[in-house]
């Protein structure tokens, strides 16, 4: 079991490692540009190629963006109980309650721990945490009409026709599944290298807080999961994928939009950095019990 969890943790912490130790050493990376790159052509491809030959129906598919959703809204709600706790303002601890890194962190742990048959399961739950982020966070940022948001992301596009292929028990052709297929081989790496990159550049002036935070956090999201993926009747792989992915740590993200609000963004970047670090040491418990 010991030999099966390195194997699993042992190439995300290589990714984030070298981008991690590649800013330290003085190189440049353009993290804007990776980013785009990765959200609006690596991400799309990956879920067209995770979804288009997934042994998912589209039932199921369906259940799981459903119960993603109602954690995520858990989690929202639960905020305002952990923000009194904490002494902290709702606003402030909105976004690192209800998103995690299902991205960056979380999908090379599903795919190295579940392999292809719970990547597609893992991609679900990326995709709705995402869809959230950028439409419900630009509401309560104030930055964008999430109408607008929604209609310039690539994923969602993939996303409807990736549902239309599930529907209709159709393939893509050839040359477009391996062009997909090609496309979002980069995804997981860039991911995982910008992740450390980005733990590389954050200033942490509060470990405490972010230790903190987390130990409340994870429970009560790993209990969230657990509850409404059973209650909808999720099978058993997809109800530890949605466990895992929403007790990935705090995403980065959360970081840069507090940021753009100016809302405590020292406090978020804690909550990011100690999450992080600290899920090295529970995510392995975690997946001895799932896997």
């Amino acid at each position: 079991m010991l030999a099966e969890l390195f194997a699993v943790m042992a190439p995300v912490l290589a990714g984030a490692g070298l981008g991690y130790l590649w800013v330290r050493l003085g190189h440049p990376y353009p993290v804007d540009f990776i980013t785009r790159l990765v959200f609006n052509i690596g991400t799309p491809a990956l879920v067209l190629a995770s979804l288009s030959g997934a042994n998912i129906d589209a039932g199921t598919f369906g259940r799981m963006m459903l119960a993603t959703s109602l954690v995520i809204i858990a989690m929202g709600a639960a905020s305002f109980v952990v923000a009194k706790l904490l002494g902290r303002h709702w606003r402030v601890l909105l976004a690192p309650m209800m998103y995690p890194n299902t991205g960056n962190m979380g999908l090379p742990v599903v795919l190295y721990a579940f392999g292809s048959a719970g990547f597609a399961y893992g991609i679900t739950v990326m995709v709705t945490v995402t869809l959230f982020q950028f439409t419900l966070g630009a509401v309560l940022n104030s930055s964008e009409n999430p109408m607008r948001t929604l209609l310039k992301t690539p994923t969602v596009y993939a996303i409807v026709l990736s549902m239309v292929l599930l529907l209709t028990d159709a393939s893509l052709p050839p040359w477009l599944a391996n062009t997909v297929d090609l496309m979002s081989g980069f995804t997981v790496p860039l991911m995982l290298i910008t992740l450390g990159v980005s733990l590389a550049s954050i200033q942490v002036k509060s470990l405490r807080s972010g230790l903190g935070f987390s130990l409340v956090r994870i429970p009560l999201a790993a209990a969230a999961a657990w509850l409404i993926a059973g209650w909808l009747g999720l099978p058993p792989l997809a109800q530890g994928i949605l466990v895992l992915q929403m007790c990935m740590p705090v995403a980065v993200f959360n970081y840069l939009f507090a940021q753009r609000a100016q809302r405590e963004p020292a406090y978020v970047a804690s909550l990011v950095f100690c999450s992080t670090i600290l899920s090295l040491f529970y995510l392995p418990v975690l997946l001895a019990f799932l896997m």
